[in-house]
Parts: structure tokens; sequence; C-alpha cells
């Protein structure tokens, strides 16, 4: 039991950091921009990299977009499933671990601009790249880390190849 408590711990923690930096990152460009508004901090750096407040009604990236509705039911149900299948998913695997907290603390955080405000703030625009959050970077980064520690278990549990 104390293994369990433990490890819903780590998961809570993780989740908590990223909801709440990102949280605070799209309240930060709601009071100080307007929508569709850009700054950057150096002028050089302006085709490369910028803050510009965009909103999203879709999922990550902008795709999807006018579906708010599926994408705030969506969430909730992969929340609740993570919440009661964590111990078993993750085990003792420390990547899948972090990753699923990565992906759980990005999907709470999205939501909550759902719930608030009907849609998700995007601001970090980089090149040509899609307009995205702290969150969408979590829950990114989460399913790589995912992929990878379930290609090293995989790789691990095989049997050898003579």
């Amino acid at each position: 039991m104390k293994k369990i408590i433990k490890s819903y711990l780590f998961l809570l923690i993780l989740a908590g950091i990223i909801i709440i930096l990102d949280q605070y990152t799209k309240n930060l460009v709601r009071t100080n921009l307007n929508y569709g508004e850009v700054w950057t901090p150096w002028e050089w750096l302006m085709p490369y990299a910028r803050v510009v407040h965009w909103y999203n009604t879709g999922v990550a990236f902008g795709m999807f977009q006018g579906m708010g509705l599926l994408f705030t039911f969506l969430p909730l149900v992969v929340v609740i499933l993570i919440l009661i299948f964590y111990s078993r998913l993750a085990g003792e695997n420390w990547w899948l671990r972090s990753a699923i907290g990565l992906e759980l603390g990005g999907a709470i955080g999205n939501l909550i601009d759902r719930v608030k405000i009907g849609h998700v703030t995007d601001f970090i625009s980089v090149g040509n790249f899609a307009v995205f959050n702290i969150a969408d970077a979590s829950i990114t980064v989460g399913v790589a880390v995912m992929l990878i520690a379930l290609w090293q278990e995989e790789k691990k549990n095989s049997p050898k190849s003579a």
C-alpha cells in the first residue's frame, strides 16, 4: 500500500508542476497580450521563435478545430483512466511513470482552459510550426518518452536472436 501511495504521489506532483506552469504561462499571455498580438524579447529572434496569443478549439497543434465539446470530455475520460490504471500501467518503470505524469498534467492543463474559457490558449510559436502551449508540449514529450520506454521494455523482454 505504501508503494502505491508513493507511486501516485510522484504522479500527482509531476502533473501538478505541469498544471501550475501551464496555467501560469497562459494567464501571463492572456493578461499581457491581446489576441493575435506577437512578442519577442529580441527582434532578430522573431522569424525563429516568438510568443503569440492564440486560441485553439481543437487539440494539440491546432488539429481538429471546432470540436471543443468532444475535446472537453475526452481528456476527462483519459484523466480518469490514468488515475484508475496508473499503478498497473507504469509498474516500476520510472520512465513510464514520468511519461504518464507529463500526459496527465498536460491533459488537465488544457481541460482547465476548455472548462473555464471555452478554448485553449496557445502561445509558443517556433518557425512555421503550429502554435502550442506547455500542456501540448508536455503531452507530446510524454508520448515520446512512453514510446521509447515501451520499446526499451520490449527489447529487454524479447528473446535474443541468434
